[in-house]
Formats: C-alpha cells, sequence, structure tokens
C-alpha cells in the first residue's frame, strides 16, 4: 500500500486485522473522560488519514442524557468522569457513540499500576464496552497511551469479547489508516488479468514524430494540428497554412533539443525559413506543428515490456523533471481509468493539477483520457511494440485538454 510502519504500529494492525479484518472506512470515534486524551488523539489524527466524523444528530439527545448538562458533546469525546465507575451510564453513553456507523470506536483508558492501585473502576469502564460493543454490533478498541500500562490479562479479555487491545495513540491510529486502506483497495473490483503477449520476431524500427503522432492520433491520443514538410520552403508554406505561432522540429533526429533541431514560438515565414535552414544539417525532414497555450503541468507517458507483467505503462512528471523529480507509477495492462486517476492522484506533480498556489487546475480528466487512449494503442499493438514514450504530455487548464507534444514509438516491422 506504499506506508511505512514501525515494529509497534505493525503489532497493532495486525491486533485489528486479526480480530476484525479490513475497516470499510477511516471514519472513528474517540472517547475518553480526560479533556488532555481527547486532544492527544485529535492531535496525533492530523498526521494520520484517518476522519473523526461529526456525531449524527441522533445520537446527541442520548449522549447529553447519559453525561449530563456539563459534557461537550463532540467527536473526539471528552465524556468527563462524571459517570466514571456507573457501568449502566458508561454503557448508556458508548452505546449513543457506537450507534454513529463508524468503522471503529476508541476509548482511551489509562490504567494504574496493579500492585499500588485499586483498578476495579477501570474494569467497570473495559466492561461497559463490550456491553455496548454486543448491543451496537459494532467495532471497538480500548486505547492505552502507554501500552506498557494495560495488564496482560485485560487485552486478552479485551480480545476475548472482540475488543482490540491497542498499545498507544499514534500506533492505534496508524492501524486503523492501514486497516481502512487495505478495505478500500479490497472493496474495488479485480483487476484484468494481465495482458500476455508474446513479442514478434523482426526488424525494430523507430518511427518518425509525425509518424509516432499519427498512430497515436488514430488510437485517441491528443496531438497538435501539424504538417511534414521535405524542404525549407515546403515548411515555411506549411505554417502559413497552419497559423502562426507554430513549433519547428528536425525529423529523423533522436535527441532534438540537444541537436538544436526545435525551435519554439516562431511567428512569420522568414522566421521559420531561418530556423529550417538552421538544421537542415541533421534532420531529415520537418514537422511543423501549431504552438501549445502554456500547460498547469507536463506529464510523461511511457511503455515497456516487463520480464514479469508484460507490457506496462508508466506515468510521472514529465519535461525537464523528469530526472529531477523521478516521480512516476507503473501501471499493469489492461488498465482502468479509474486505475489511472489513482495513479495520477499519487503523483507528486498532482498537487500542480489540482492548482497549486492558486494557479489554474490541470484537466485532468482530459489527461486520464491521453493515458488511456496511449494506454490502448499498448494494448493494440503488444506483440510489436517495443517501446513508446510521450513526453510531454502538456495539460492545460481545466476544460482545454491534454496534448501529445513529443512521441517516440519503436516497434518491430
Amino acid at each position: 500500500l506504499g506506508q511505512r510502519v514501525d515494529a509497534a504500529e505493525l503489532l497493532e494492525t495486525l491486533k485489528l486485522l486479526h480480530l476484525h479484518g479490513p475497516l470499510p472506512s477511516a471514519d472513528i470515534s474517540s472517547m475518553s473522560c480526560s479533556g488532555g486524551e481527547a486532544s492527544l488523539v485529535a492531535d496525533a489524527g492530523v498526521r494520520r488519514k484517518v476522519n473523526f466524523r461529526a456525531l449524527r444528530e441522533e445520537q446527541r439527545q442520548p449522549l447529553r442524557e447519559s453525561l449530563g448538562e456539563m459534557v461537550t458533546i463532540a467527536n473526539p469525546l471528552d465524556y468527563h468522569t462524571f459517570v466514571w465507575g456507573n457501568r449502566e451510564k458508561q454503557t448508556a453513553a458508548f452505546t449513543a457513540m457506537m450507534h454513529g456507523g463508524y468503522a471503529l470506536n476508541l476509548i482511551v483508558l489509562d490504567f494504574p499500576r496493579l500492585d499500588r492501585c485499586d483498578a476495579a473502576d477501570w474494569v467497570t469502564t473495559c466492561e461497559a464496552v463490550i456491553d455496548s460493543t454486543k448491543a451496537t454490533g459494532a467495532v471497538a478498541g480500548i486505547v492505552a497511551s502507554l501500552g506498557e500500562n494495560m495488564p496482560e490479562e485485560t487485552a486478552i479479555s479485551l480480545v476475548s469479547a472482540g475488543v482490540v487491545p491497542f498499545f498507544g495513540i499514534d500506533e492505534a491510529l496508524g492501524a486503523v489508516e492501514t486497516a481502512a486502506a487495505i478495505g478500500a483497495v479490497w472493496a474495488k473490483p479485480a483487476a484484468p488479468p494481465l495482458l500476455r503477449s508474446r513479442p514478434e520476431g523482426g526488424e525494430i524500427v523507430t518511427l518518425s514524430e509525425a509518424e509516432a503522432k499519427d498512430e497515436l492520433a488514430a488510437a485517441g491520443v491528443i496531438v497538435p494540428g501539424g504538417r511534414s514538410a521535405a524542404t525549407v520552403e515546403e515548411a515555411a508554406a506549411a505554417a502559413e497554412s497552419l497559423g502562426f505561432p507554430v513549433a519547428l522540429k528536425g525529423l529523423g533526429v533522436a535527441h532534438k533539443t540537444e541537436a538544436g533541431a526545435v525551435r519554439l514560438n516562431l511567428t512569420n515565414r522568414d522566421e521559420v525559413i531561418e530556423a529550417a535552414r538552421g538544421m537542415a544539417s541533421v534532420a531529415s525532414g520537418y514537422l511543423v506543428e501549431k504552438m501549445i497555450a502554456k500547460p498547469v503541468a507536463e506529464l510523461i507517458v511511457g511503455a515497456a515490456r516487463d520480464a514479469v507483467a508484460g507490457p506496462v505503462l508508466t506515468i510521472g512528471a514529465g519535461g525537464i523533471l523528469v530526472e529531477l523529480l523521478e516521480d512516476s507509477a507503473i501501471l499493469t495492462l489492461p488498465v482502468t481509468e479509474e486505475s489511472i486517476r489513482d495513479a495520477i492522484a499519487g503523483l507528486k506533480i498532482s498537487r500542480l493539477l489540482d492548482g497549486y498556489r492558486g494557479n489554474p487546475k490541470g484537466d485532468i480528466a482530459a489527461l486520464i483520457r491521453t493515458v488511456a487512449a496511449a494506454a490502448s494503442y499498448v494494448v493494440a499493438n503488444a506483440s510489436k511494440l517495443e517501446e513508446l514514450d510521450i513526453n510531454p504530455i502538456m495539460v492545460l487548464p481545466d476544460g482545454h485538454g491534454a496534448v501529445a507534444a513529443d512521441a517516440l514509438i519503436r516497434r518491430r516491422k
């Protein structure tokens, strides 16, 4: 699931999974007889993907009746000590909270040393929690902020009753986060079988950028309006036909930028002629394209053949950020649009797509369609395709699309 946990958190997670399995959500309640403990739980929750969902209206009156007018009814709930030692009233309060439909209900309970203190009231609270789980069928856990203070006998009795004995507040919330993440994954439809395709024999050829874009466009990938040209004059005529500003690229050049075979924002015929003459020594022809508007973000989509999974798709930060960010995700094929959406959301560059620091949001829907179209192309050509590289995909502001600015395809004849 991409999460890093320490040994203590792992153990708490295993307790929860052993008793109740994955959680259907990260919605939880927390109850304690101390405002300090309620604050500790709330503060720890800030660092976790958990949700202290607000109380339902039908919970408020039963909580008020059982706890009295002096208690602030909220989640996390500080139920104070007005009902301390009173099993009936504690059960009524815990039951009202557990009727909230939370995935897990936590009760923070710090146990005293048994060799110095009488723990009868703490036992009463445990009994009230067990009573409430039996009455509601809700999932609950008792959290000792200092795990070593929970007596082993108590932990064993709680497990026997289906109540999770958690050692540590942060560790308990980590267990919730992981169990909810597992639940979310398990709730999704099963992934389709992996694409199995043996590569064909034959010579590997590299398509020109114009040829690659024609094939991708036929598969549904949006590419800039463009025309190929064999000569300088043809390039100038193509630019005038497309309308300025244009980009000019030299065909037959592997690394265009380094070879000086890319010129952008050319605004008239003379500039196109000058640029075309400048790259004539390295280019076998020209590709003239309409300039793309300033993007919100640039991404890369690539495909390669994995020895185990077969053809796979990679999506990540593109343009000059490829090496700088090392921000990418791998998708097995075939792939659903939902999986593509999840992969994009997990990238660092997704912050730009969401409208970082007041900038416009990117057209994520168009980006998903573009990645899905590229994936379909890979699936349709799996036995022949050796390599696909679309870099960058220019993601424009929301509603304005996503455009494949450059593309490389290597395949067998």
